[in-house]
C-alpha cells in the first residue's frame, strides 16, 4: 500500500475539494438595458433595480461617455409604450 511522504494540511486538503462545487453565476437579463445581472442586484450598466433607479451611474461619467450612455438607455423608435388611460382617453 502507498504511504504519503509528508503530511498534508487541512487547508491543502479544503482547497483541493473547494474546485468540485465551482459553477458559473446564472445571470439574468436586466429588463431595462438588456445586460447580463446577478439576480437580486442593481445593474451596473443603467442603475436600476426592480423598475427604480437606485444608482444613479451617470455622474460619474464624462461628458461624451455620458452622452453615449442616455443614448444607448434611450428607448428606441420601434418599441412601442405601454398603454394607459390617459393615452387611451385623447382623440386621435
Amino acid at each position: 500500500m502507498a504511504v504519503p511522504k509528508s503530511h498534508h494540511t487541512k487547508s491543502k486538503r479544503n482547497r483541493r475539494r473547494a474546485n468540485i462545487f465551482l459553477t458559473a453565476p446564472n445571470l439574468t437579463a436586466c429588463p431595462k438595458c438588456g445586460k447580463p445581472v446577478l439576480p437580486h442586484h442593481a445593474c451596473p450598466n443603467c442603475g436600476f433595480y426592480r423598475g427604480r433607479e437606485v444608482i444613479d451611474t451617470l455622474s460619474k461619467l464624462s461628458k461624451k461617455e455620458r452622452k453615449q450612455r442616455e443614448k444607448e438607455m434611450k428607448p428606441e423608435e420601434g418599441e412601442k409604450k405601454p398603454l394607459n388611460w390617459e393615452g387611451l382617453s385623447k382623440k386621435q
